[in-house]
């Protein structure tokens, strides 16, 4: 793509971005803006190879291991998620380092100017959404550098995802819960049938474990389309030690006052075609195991295409990174849990290897579980701290308020109105041995480790 000179510098680009509107409200479920914006940036993305990974909970970790994976084999590859934490560059990746803000400022000028020449010629009514327009950038970045292979994390759903309109070869499907009913569906089965819908003819599928209404709508899917997906189910994933290494893991991260994240004590994967063994996973969590077997089958079938060795699979599953995701700063613990399943995961991990008393800065989003995530996560809290990140879909501290149980002690109770006054409050009411989780929300722990960066 040429970039023409006298666009947007980085911070111009962002704040037209912004005026586009939310990320979720304001979009437009559809591919047809996107697929015409695509062919008038002369389709980018139809010279590398693409893998889609869509699901409710463990798109961005399966992301992050198979990227790994990817690097240690030295393919090229590009990497594009969502949502950012601090910078939105986060979410386009080369070779696992952000693109930079003069590239993507002149990637984004070429995207706004095509869309607007678009709309200017009538072949669109309006010009494409935040994510559309985000989406296109990521292509044209991964088609500038050359990219071998790029690994596309579907921003909601599937079916009108614009992520889908390039037309991946690969799919992955991670476990499927409820969320974003209001978009997707209210049933189990008809959420599951939005996100199958990337897996199109000719698509090389794995499929994580799913709840059984969830896994006859994929299964449905492939059949339609004459497809033999691979299961992770038909993995082995076991730990190489006893259950007590855990819990003696658990006991370290308290002496170490938590500043690390424990090292996990090693799994073997079996498949059909290989064995990887003494595995320590990049990212904790008991749950991550199974997000591992879907990067692991992945990895598999894309060595038909690519050179990947068992000890590049090894190497990517354990130099894995994801950021906001159980991610230890200090004397905080991010976690972008927003769901039910990913507030889950949180209690569990926390239950099982965290010892020490819990300040918990907790802010969701409109549209989520409330009481249920509550539920698993408030009585969790030595000190529960309310508060609402900048974003026009947050909740009021109020709001959340109304669904805390009512036997927790009211003193250890604190309502802020912004992320500031909520880590001020936090640190105010920690002691040194208190881990202060920053949880609810992954646009809650982006802004709170931009403010804590720059204290």
């Amino acid at each position: 793509a040429i970039i023409k000179n006298g666009g947007m510098d980085f911070a111009e680009s962002v704040k037209y971005l912004y005026s586009l509107g939310n990320e979720v409200s304001s979009m437009k479920l559809g591919l047809d803006s996107i697929r015409i914006l695509i062919n008038a940036l002369g389709k980018p993305g139809f010279n590398y190879k693409k893998v889609q990974v869509a699901g409710t909970n463990g798109k961005g970790s399966v992301c992050a291991f198979l990227n790994a994976i990817c690097i240690s084999a030295g393919i090229k590859t590009g990497l594009y998620t969502s949502p950012h934490l601090i910078s939105v560059t986060e979410r386009i990746k080369i070779d696992g380092v952000d693109i930079n803000e003069n590239e993507f400022a002149g990637i984004a000028s070429f995207v706004r100017e095509t869309s607007e020449l678009l709309v200017a010629r009538g072949s669109l009514e309006s010009v494409p959404t935040y994510f559309e327009q985000l989406t296109a950038i990521a292509l044209v970045a991964f088609a500038n550098h050359g990219v071998d292979l790029a690994i596309l994390e579907t921003g909601l759903g599937g079916r009108l995802d614009a992520t889908t309109a390039a037309d991946a070869q690969f799919a992955a499907i991670t476990p499927i819960d409820y969320d974003h009913q209001e978009y997707l569906g209210e049933t189990l089965g008809e959420i599951a049938a939005e996100k199958a819908a990337i897996i199109h003819a000719g698509s090389l599928v794995v499929i994580a474990e799913q709840k059984p209404e969830a896994l006859a709508q994929i299964l449905g899917r492939c059949s339609v389309l004459g497809i033999e997906p691979l299961l992770t189910e038909d993995v082995g994933g076991n730990t190489s030690s006893s259950e007590c290494v855990w819990r003696d893991a658990n006991r370290a991260i308290g002496d170490r006052a938590h500043s690390l994240p424990v090292e996990f004590p090693p799994i073997d994967f079996a498949t059909k075609s290989g064995r990887f063994e003494n595995v320590r996973l990049g990212l904790p969590g008991r749950h991550q195991i199974e997000n591992a077997k879907v990067a692991i089958l992945l990895a598999e079938t894309l060595q038909d295409e690519f050179r990947i060795t068992s000890g590049n699979i090894v190497e990517g599953l354990q130099t894995a990174r994801h950021p906001g995701r159980l991610e230890y700063s200090g004397k905080y613990l991010f976690d972008g849990a927003h769901n039910t399943s990913g507030a889950t995961a949180l209690r569990e991990y926390l239950d099982e290897f965290v010892d020490t008393p819990i300040t918990l800065v907790f802010g969701l989003m409109q549209g989520k579980d409330i009481n249920a995530i509550g539920e698993i996560l408030f009585k969790k809290a030595d000190n529960l701290i309310l508060t609402q990140p900048e974003n026009s879909r947050a909740v009021s501290p109020d709001e959340i308020l109304e669904f805390v149980p009512q036997t927790l002690d009211k003193s250890s109770i604190f309502l802020t109105g912004n992320v500031q006054q909520a880590l001020a409050k936090a640190s105010e009411v920690s002691g040194e041995d208190v881990l202060i989780v920053v949880t609810g929300s992954l646009y809650l722990v982006g802004e709170a480790k931009k403010i804590l960066s720059q204290s």
